[in-house]
């Protein structure tokens, strides 16, 4: 097996970008994708720290839970969580940013990259007052590249589709692994359902 290590042999067995594809990218955010920001209600953000070590985080609420301020700008709420904070201290120390939105039944996703910056000030934060709870902090995204991309992986995936779901309780709950992980002692651990409903009455009263 070869190991790839330079651009000319990445292009030559993949060959240049169609010219469509560069050209859709643009630097701001036009109607179409401050409409797909609108319906959207679940994004993941990636980052890295100053040594480059990425990270990814889901971030989710109800459609339109970022708000575009502007064609260049933005604005993500941070709610209450683990306090692992992952996301937060990779944009201190390294504001570049990837984003990538999801709209339920569309299998296309847009992409924006651009740099962050966290803020707590009650002006921001009260643009989310009507989410009744507002956020701990707003991630405060410049956008420098933003475009459409197309439909292929989700089609592949049938992320959408019914019949391509799992029987939920065919995989562990979530605090059944990590007491197998953790090799940790003790009792039953709470079912599914518990768990879905400890989680849904941390939202009702957090956010």
């Amino acid at each position: 097996m070869a190991k790839i290590e330079t651009m000319d042999q990445l292009r030559g067995i993949y060959g240049d970008p169609l010219e469509i594809a560069i050209q859709k990218q643009l630097s701001v955010l036009d109607k179409h994708c401050r409409r797909f920001i609108e319906l959207s209600p679940f994004a993941v953000i990636s980052s890295a720290d100053e040594n480059g070590e990425a990270d990814v985080s889901p971030r989710g609420d109800g459609p339109g839970f970022v708000r575009v301020l502007d064609e260049k700008t933005i604005l993500m709420p941070d709610r209450p969580g683990n306090r692992r904070l992952d996301t937060l201290t990779n944009i201190l120390v390294n504001p570049q940013v990837g984003l990538l939105f999801f709209v339920p039944g569309m299998n296309e996703t847009l992409r924006i990259n651009g740099t962050a910056e966290l803020h707590d000030d009650a002006e921001l934060l009260d643009m989310f007052a009507d989410t009744g709870k507002l956020p701990i902090s707003v991630i405060k995204i410049t956008v420098q590249e933003a475009f459409l991309h197309c439909a292929k992986s989700l089609m592949r995936s049938r992320l959408w589709q019914v019949d391509a779901q799992i029987e939920r309780k065919s995989f562990p709950t979530l605090g059944a692994i990590i007491k197998d992980q953790l090799s940790l002692e003790g009792g039953p651990v709470a079912t599914q359902e518990e768990t879905d409903a400890h989680f849904a009455k941390s939202i009702a009263d957090n956010g």
